[in-house]
């Protein structure tokens, strides 16, 4: 019987996607390190604080963030369990608008402004255009979100992750799809005095040919595509459904199937 298993681009195990909260100035040092590095992130971005004092402006956004992700992170940073449903909507959908504008593409991922959410909010995100939004729960460990709505990170950064780092890299690559997926606000670096910290971390994780460096739309994208797969009972047709490429091992030999495309195995 032959083994079938889900796979990163070009056959890769494991993946690397940072998330970072508020749009503050320090944004531009640490877009600086993750480009120097090449290591992809989403910055989630509150429209409404754009020009005030330590928030990047608006007119900088598509520029500064080009090649990252720019996500929602509602429009004044409430805590969005405490207002009316009807503030909720407005914060979320201003927002988005605010955003699209500015980085000419749909908006369609979210972290929770405090961490703060509730069932109720989960399932109005949907309506709203939301596909995926992040909590400040920490998992430390590697695994993949069961929903996305609900995605809680492996960690922040203040909770050693040189040492994380060090687990994920001796993960076996004949194991279960990992995820390291690093959190954080980059005005701590700086309160902090730490840039340094997150200067050797994107050193010592960059330029590995078995890391898929992604920003968190593209993790939920592909990842949503792989599960949507199609297979015939025997297992000998796989159809793709989905509008991009996807991966999978076919015992342990990466197989591309393309978007759109029917294979047989």
């Amino acid at each position: 019987m032959r083994t079938i298993c889900f796979c990163y681009p070009e056959g890769k195990r494991k993946a690397l996607t940072m998330s970072y909260d508020d749009g503050q100035i320090f944004d531009r040092e640490l877009v600086s390190i993750f480009n120097e590095y090449k290591i992809k992130a989403t910055f989630h971005l509150n429209s409404g604080n754009f020009g005030k004092k330590q928030f990047v402006s608006a007119p900088e956004i598509k520029e500064l963030y080009k090649g990252h992700e720019v996500s929602v992170h509602t429009v004044t940073h409430p805590f969005l369990t405490q207002i009316p449903k009807e503030e909720v909507i407005k914060e979320i959908i201003d927002d988005r608008k605010n955003l699209e504008t500015l980085v000419g593409y749909p908006v369609r991922g979210m972290s929770y402004p405090f961490g703060d959410y509730n069932d109720d909010l989960v399932k109005m995100l949907p309506s709203l255009g939301i596909e995926y939004s992040r909590t400040v729960v920490s998992t430390h460990g590697f695994g993949l979100p069961s929903d996305f709505l609900t995605w809680h990170p492996t960690c922040h950064h203040n909770e050693n992750i040189l040492g994380k780092l060090q687990s994920f890299k001796k993960t076996p690559p004949w194991e279960q799809l990992t995820l390291f997926y690093v959190w954080g606000h980059s005005f701590e670096f700086d309160r902090d005095k730490n840039w340094d910290m997150i200067r050797e971390f994107c050193k010592r994780v960059a330029f590995d040919d078995s890391v898929w460096y992604a920003t968190n739309i593209e993790i939920m994208d592909y990842i949503k595509a792989l599960r949507n797969l199609k297979f015939s009972t025997d297992r000998n047709i796989v159809q793709n459904l989905s509008s991009i490429d996807v991966w999978i091992s076919v015992d342990r030999q990466p197989v591309k199937i393309k978007a759109g495309e029917i294979v047989y195995l």
